[in-house]
């Protein structure tokens, strides 16, 4: 026979990629801590959703450019002379900025899509 003086359990709802999400606070105000938890938050979605930049992408692909010639020169593979590692790392730099660059900006579009945002139209700069 089933138990019928069991407890009940609090209710959490599920969603379908398995994450959990509780209540959340019904009683008593947030602390300045939590306060400014929740400022971060609107800190993060600023950063999500502050459009891609060619700057950004020549920093990204300046650091990986950077990698690259350190590990031809560390030795991956056969030993290469200075410049050609700094041709490789050059042409790495002129093939990633730009491919950096149309990748941020499609999971950009995406996400700007996804939040129901609107696209700023890029052609008109």
């Amino acid at each position: 026979m089933a138990h019928t003086k069991r407890k009940r359990r609090s209710k959490h709802r599920g969603t379908a990629a398995g994450t959990v999400e509780a209540r959340g606070r019904t009683g008593r105000k947030p602390t300045p801590a939590e306060r400014k938890k929740a400022d971060s938050t609107s800190r993060r979605d600023e950063r999500l959703y502050r459009e891609p930049t060619w700057r950004g992408s020549a920093l990204r692909a300046g650091f990986a450019a950077i990698l690259l010639f350190v590990l031809f020169q560390i030795g991956i593979g056969p030993k290469q002379n200075i410049g050609t590692s700094l041709a490789l790392a050059l042409f790495a730099f002129s093939v990633y900025v730009p491919l950096g660059y149309v990748t941020d900006r499609s999971i950009w579009k995406r996400r700007m899509r996804k939040a129901g945002r609107a696209v700023p139209d890029s052609r008109r700069r």
